[in-house]
């Protein structure tokens, strides 16, 4: 499941679904609430920092929607882009045996949203994390704080990759999400 950023659309992350093989199944839902010209998950104090109430009703939307694809639990790939980074994060704690994997990308997790993210919470998952060196969009503090945090305490199998670009998707990146993924199938 592909989740698109602020101000975007599923037609924005959709086109990462080629990085996956041709007999996997893309979603790329669409956010919520109207925004920016685009689409959002979640209202938000600032920039990575999700309001709780509004966090919890679009986990539970996709959730459900999951639920009616009749998803199996280990069976879903959750792979998002700035605020749709948050999304994934925010699924995977929330639920971590549900995924098979959890591809995060320029986005912190969900800290002081209302989520459990206490030592090994996200144990023996595997997770793929991306970040730029020059990322102006995200605080460096929320980014630091993610990285801290999956590498120290999280208990997942976590692959962490910086690098040298902005708020974007890079090549190089890319290349590193498709090959993660296909180690793990």
């Amino acid at each position: 499941m592909l989740l698109h950023g602020n101000g975007a659309d599923e037609s924005n992350i959709f086109p990462l679904g080629d990085l996956f093989p041709a007999d996997a199944t893309i979603a790329a839902p669409r956010g919520p609430i109207a925004s920016e010209g685009g689409f959002r998950w979640y209202a938000a104090h600032d920039v990575g920092r999700p309001m709780a109430a509004s966090l919890a009703e679009s986990i539970a939307r996709l959730e459900t929607w999951l639920d009616a694809q009749r998803a199996t639990a280990g069976g879903v790939w959750l792979v998002g882009f700035s605020a749709g980074a948050v999304m994934a994060g925010s699924l995977a704690l929330r639920a971590p045996q549900r995924y098979a994997g959890i591809a995060m990308m320029h986005g912190p997790l969900p800290f002081d949203a209302g989520l459990p993210l206490e030592r090994d919470r996200l144990a023996h998952a595997e997770m793929f994390y991306g970040y730029g060196s020059a990322d102006a969009m995200i605080p460096a503090e929320l980014m630091q704080r993610s990285i801290a945090w999956l590498r120290e305490e999280s208990g997942a199998n976590a692959v962490i990759r910086e690098y040298r670009a902005a708020h974007e998707i890079p090549l190089a990146e890319a290349r590193d999400l498709a090959r993660w993924y296909a180690s793990l199938t």
